[in-house]
């Protein structure tokens, strides 16, 4: 991965809930961190070999520290067992400076968010936020279990506590989401933000598309998606615009395997689709999509694609590289 690194020392590391930790970063002694806004993530870099990217779930006033929350996922790829297991206070660590593809609207005029388990720590911090700001918003936050809920105590003790709702799957029937009932009506001004499992997202999303939501007061924010790359895929050519060069992309391979073999770099964190960082122009040729991260709007532009999980319909693209 290529980008600009900063340093920062764990401060603290404490247990939030059932198999999710929490991590306080702050600045070298003598250096600040970069001012960050809600829904903002941060790439860090996991021993020396893989990157991962975490939302940033502390209120964007604090100038002085970065607090993130990782959830121990069975299905890890290295990067939340790195995390912890590996990761001790008083540890340095490198991260890219705060990016944010997940961002409030400033327009509009009412707020939902919703959170499904992990999912809270981008929506923590668009609460802290809005709550800061005055702004009209409410909050639900589905988990499996209290045991399994992050922040719950700090929710609880905020400025904000009424305007959360809290929904766990082991509790009684009644107190658990409609999503049928709350996304009935879609309403002029007023904009979805969601964030958590795939399933509990697809659910949601599709719940409001279908009750005729416009896609630009949907936000969204995938952890993570399942990508599957096969031998028997159709290769396909990509050609840097830049150079002219041609580099071929076999079939079970991605785009940024391609490039990376070919010594061309680029920004890229999660490999699943899901965090945008390595979002790459497309002059010609037509994508095939397999991302979780643009919009159906997005993906029907064909001008742009993630060359870490999507290959090509056309027999080559012409990537902005």
């Amino acid at each position: 991965m290529t980008s600009s690194t900063l340093s920062v020392r764990v401060t603290r590391k404490w247990t939030e809930a059932q198999d999710i930790c929490a991590l306080e970063l702050m600045a070298q002694p003598g250096q600040s961190l970069p001012a960050f806004s809600a829904g903002s993530h941060i790439d860090v870099h996991l021993l020396g070999s893989f990157t991962r990217s975490y939302s940033l779930c502390n209120d964007p006033q604090e100038q002085h520290r970065y607090v993130i929350g990782v959830l121990r996922d069975p299905a890890s790829r290295g990067g939340s067992v790195a995390v912890h297991d590996l990761i001790k206070t008083g540890q340095t660590l490198q991260i890219s400076p705060p990016k944010n593809h997940f961002a409030l609207q400033q327009d509009a005029r009412r707020h939902l968010l919703l959170a499904g388990g992990i999912g809270i720590t981008p929506i923590l911090c668009m609460a802290e936020h809005l709550a800061k700001s005055g702004a009209d918003f409410e909050l639900h936050y589905c988990s499996r279990s209290r045991e399994r809920t992050a922040f719950v105590q700090h929710i609880a003790a905020s400025a904000f506590a009424q305007r959360v709702q809290f929904h766990f799957d082991d509790a009684a029937p009644a107190q658990q989401l409609d999503l049928t009932a709350m996304l009935a009506t879609p309403t002029p001004g007023q904009h979805l933000y969601v964030c958590g499992p795939k399933g509990f997202m697809d659910a949601v999303l599709g719940s409001a598309r279908a009750k005729g939501w416009p896609e630009a007061q949907l936000h969204y924010e995938f952890f993570a998606a399942e990508v599957k790359h096969s031998a028997d895929e159709a290769s396909f050519e990509v050609q840097l615009a830049s150079s002219g060069k041609v580099i071929p992309v076999a079939g079970g391979q991605t785009v940024l395997q391609a490039l990376s073999a070919a010594g061309v770099e680029i920004e890229f964190a999660c490999e699943q689709g899901v965090c945008g960082t390595c979002l790459t122009r497309v002059l010609q040729g037509v994508p095939e999509h397999k991302d979780s991260y643009l919009t159906p709007e997005e993906q029907a532009a064909n001008d742009q694609f993630l060359p870490c999980c999507s290959r090509a319909k056309t027999a080559r693209l012409v990537l902005d590289l």
